[in-house]
């Protein structure tokens, strides 16, 4: 039990760690206080001085910051040099290289800073060729600095909001990261190893967990308690996302742990249900199947917690709805004493068990696949591999619902008896 315990907690510890990751970008920088780093290219001396002289108080409040080129060329080494120049002030007609040349060849790069052109009056040609290509507005000479002050200022704004959308695109890609990474730690923790019951037993099994989200709060597992004990889960949590990914990975650690310690399933989730209730500030809860089926014997004892009943197709395609021995979910009410009930499992009948994204799936008319309709495929339904049966039947639901987008959770588990 030591052992089953820290499993629980390295396994909540991962989750929560990439829950609490998903933290660190969500404070975008406040923007409004940036230093605005502006780049003034003209070759005329005079211009650095009174650019400085304008624009002082907005330097003393460490609003903007100048660097200076004096054409083009020199205008590009500094890029180089400054990857964070937020604009650039250019003056049109310079030598070596010009204003248009200069705004032709910022285009080339990948996300260039915005420019704002500077020309006679009468140079509309130059001006429109300069937007042509890309400038962001223009100024004319002789300057009014205060018409070029209030260009900066819509240029900064414009800015601003770009960077904000930078930020919240490098959050929203840091958190897809951070979920594809829980999403795989999700499913590492659900048993995949479907041959060895096979191998070890005269049942063949397969089950497979598709989430809504990213991550979701189906679970489904099976182990052997003994050599001739094998036992079978399927849960899933209340809500989804990380808050049902961390309760479903307790959850289902929670149960494996005590499960192997017992043959009898009601104390099995008595058991689970104590431990769930306790510190349960979330109020979660988790809706269970446990199934235990002797090898030798051939008889499935079972309890359902609040869970969709699964069902047992016979050999001769008749069906059993198991919906008998249902107690409350886990998680709500402490104290209670589950109990296990016990049927024959018959040769080549298959136990087919299911969370309710399977029979609440909506399509685009939002209609439910509903349980008749399961029942209903189940009667034609050909059982010859667990594998092929439960992709055939989450492709008979995709098909179902077209193009209409997952609603929930779906997880299908099956255990058929070869011999």
């Amino acid at each position: 039990m030591y052992i089953s315990y820290l499993i629980i907690i390295s396994t909540f510890a991962k989750l929560k760690f990439y829950r609490t990751n998903f933290g660190k970008f969500s404070h975008i920088k406040d923007l409004k206080n940036m230093l605005v780093k502006i780049l003034v290219v003209d070759d005329e001396p005079y211009f650095e001085r009174l650019i400085l002289q304008q624009f002082r108080k907005n330097i003393r409040a460490k609003e903007y910051e100048f660097f200076f080129a004096e054409n083009g060329k020199d205008a590009l080494e500094k890029l180089e040099k400054s990857k964070d120049i937020d604009l650039i002030l250019s003056d049109i007609n310079m030598p070596v290289m010009n204003g248009l040349e200069l705004i032709t060849r910022l285009r080339e790069q990948n996300a260039p800073p915005k420019s704002i052109i500077i020309s006679a009056y009468g140079d509309m040609k130059n001006i429109r060729a300069a937007m042509n290509q890309g400038a962001y507005d223009f100024v004319t000479k002789p300057i009014d600095f205060k018409d070029l002050g209030i260009t900066i200022k819509k240029a900064i704004t414009d800015i601003r909001i770009l960077r904000a959308a930078e930020e919240a695109q490098a959050k929203l890609f840091s958190i897809q990261k951070e979920l594809l990474a829980a999403s795989q730690i999700q499913q590492s923790i659900l048993p995949q190893n479907f041959e060895l019951v096979e191998h070890q037993s005269s049942f063949s099994l397969y089950a497979k967990m598709l989430p809504a989200k990213a991550v979701g709060g189906d679970f489904y597992d099976f182990f052997f308690i003994d050599d001739q004990h094998l036992g079978v889960v399927i849960g899933d949590v209340s809500g989804k996302g990380m808050p049902a990914a961390l309760f479903m990975a307790v959850s289902r650690t929670l149960l494996r742990a005590i499960g192997m310690q017992s043959t009898d399933a009601g104390k099995c989730l008595s058991m689970t249900n104590q431990l769930l209730c306790q510190n349960n500030e979330a109020s979660m809860f988790v809706t269970v199947f446990y199934g235990i089926i002797d090898l030798h014997n051939h008889t499935l004892s079972f309890v359902s917690a609040g869970h969709n009943p699964p069902y047992i197709i016979h050999s001769n395609q008749q069906i059993k709805c198991l919906d008998d021995n249902q107690f409350p979910a886990l998680g709500i009410v402490e104290d209670i004493q589950f109990s296990a009930k016990t049927i024959p499992f018959e040769k080549q009948s298959t136990l087919l068990l299911f969370t309710d994204g399977l029979t609440e799936a909506l399509n685009t008319e939002q209609i439910f696949f509903t349980e008749e309709r399961l029942e209903a495929y189940l009667a034609n339904a050909t059982i010859n591999q667990a594998e092929t049966f439960v992709n055939n039947i989450i492709q008979e639901v995709k098909q179902f619902i077209e193009s209409h987008p997952p609603s929930d959770d779906l997880t299908v588990l099956s255990l058929k008896r070869e011999q």
